[in-house]
């Protein structure tokens, strides 16, 4: 009895360790890019930021489909140029202080191969922002390279979705849609 409860244990330890056959890691030292961008009647204004983490974890190291993918940006770093209108969106509409991160978690629900090493795919999940979590489609392109593979997305998110006050200059509203753009480069895990 004890020998059938060990292999079961060793079994179950297998199969969950092998769950996802290769995962891949932001490079933190790569150049990564994440982009917000208002487009506004009053002004249009950008924000980027490199800090940003997470990982693609393949079930099979030669198919896309279904692999998990998790990021998120630390909002604290986004930088629109302007120091005051830095700390206004962080404290008055963001609140970073009570949420410094957004965050995205879902899976490979479309692949279409491009050419040998570039994949248009799409990744339903879970969105993350200010607190809130909604159902997300995202659209993007998976390069891959020599020691990795490298992120393509652009999609817009809707500020009132996530409980974010649109801020108001003189009765003019600021863009309630931003779009946001990700570039993001990531390696094997060891």
């Amino acid at each position: 009895m004890k020998n059938k409860i060990a292999l079961i244990a060793l079994l179950s330890a297998i199969i969950i360790s092998n769950a996802f056959a290769l995962e891949y890691q932001v490079e933190a030292s790569k150049k990564n890019l994440v982009k917000f961008i208002s487009n506004a009647p009053v002004e249009d204004f950008e924000g980027t930021t490199n800090k940003i983490d997470g990982y693609i974890a393949l079930p099979d190291a030669s198919n896309l489909y279904n692999a998990e993918v998790y990021f998120e940006v630390d909002l604290n770093s986004v930088d629109t140029g302007i120091g005051l209108r830095n700390r206004h969106m962080r404290e008055n509409y963001l609140h970073t202080d009570k949420y410094p991160f957004t965050s995205f978690k879902g899976k490979i629900s479309e692949v279409k191969k491009v050419s040998d090493s570039e994949y248009d795919v799409k990744v339903n999940g879970d969105m993350s922002i200010h607190g809130v979590t909604k159902n997300k489609l995202i659209s993007g392109k998976i390069n891959f390279k020599s020691a990795g593979m490298s992120v393509n997305s652009k999609f817009t998110v809707k500020l009132t979705d996530y409980k974010i006050e649109v801020p108001q200059l003189m009765f003019v509203k600021i863009s309630e849609e931003i779009k946001l753009e990700l570039y993001f480069n990531l390696k094997k895990s060891e």
